[in-house]
């Protein structure tokens, strides 16, 4: 019975050119792209660094499981500053896997073998990146490529780790965010040192989603 109606439907050319269509469309779809997500540490009342560069303040949580979320990534997107602070560090940030590196920034000529310099046009370059095969885009920082990229809508989750302190003064997290970005809580963990990981989404731009 459900042959004699398969086959009665596939006489109808209508029908069938649905289905090839469909078939098509699916065949042609595109795979998701990577993510880019801001990853960072944060006083309670939203300062990455203290008032003299200071970072005592967020020393690693015994339990956080940081092989699990360097584990998301295989490319990371700094700016020159921060690029700068962390050439100075003998092999880099202790304990950081190996990264495609990314560095924005419109002033150096010269990068450490292995980095990519990224001097024109961002939104272009990321959106490039992001099309790439390959696992979520960590943004390490700093706080001036996070605005930017954050004003060009090209940031897709934040991963924060928030430290029971408030440092009162220092580099803000948010600075100059140009409009009101809507988050959605994807998830909270909590940690017995009063650290407290959160994770959202950003919601996207109605003309962000139809480009």
């Amino acid at each position: 019975m459900k042959g004699d109606l398969h086959a009665r439907l596939c006489e109808n050319t209508e029908v069938k050119l649905f289905c090839v269509t469909r078939l098509c469309v699916i065949l042609k779809k595109e795979p998701a792209m990577r993510k880019v997500i801001l990853g960072v540490a944060v006083s309670l009342d939203g300062f990455i660094e203290g008032p003299h560069g200071e970072y005592d303040w967020c020393a690693p949580d015994p339990d956080y499981n940081f092989n699990e979320f360097f584990d998301r990534f295989d490319t990371i997107f700094v700016g020159r500053k921060t690029y700068e602070m962390s050439s100075e560090m003998e092999g880099g940030p202790a304990g950081f896997p190996k990264f495609k590196e990314y560095i924005f920034s419109t002033k150096l000529d010269k990068l450490k073998d292995g980095a990519t310099l990224i001097k024109g046009d961002t939104k272009t370059e990321v959106e490039k990146i992001k099309k790439e095969k390959g696992k979520d885009i960590w943004l390490f920082g700093g706080a001036g490529l996070t605005t930017s990229l954050m004003n060009l809508g090209l940031i897709d989750e934040l991963s924060l780790a928030v430290y029971p302190v408030l440092l009162g003064r220092g580099k803000p997290l948010f600075n100059n965010i140009k409009d009101r970005i809507n988050l959605t809580l994807l998830e909270t963990k909590t940690y017995s040192t009063g650290l407290v990981s959160l994770t959202y989404s950003l919601a996207k731009k109605e003309n962000e989603r139809t480009t």
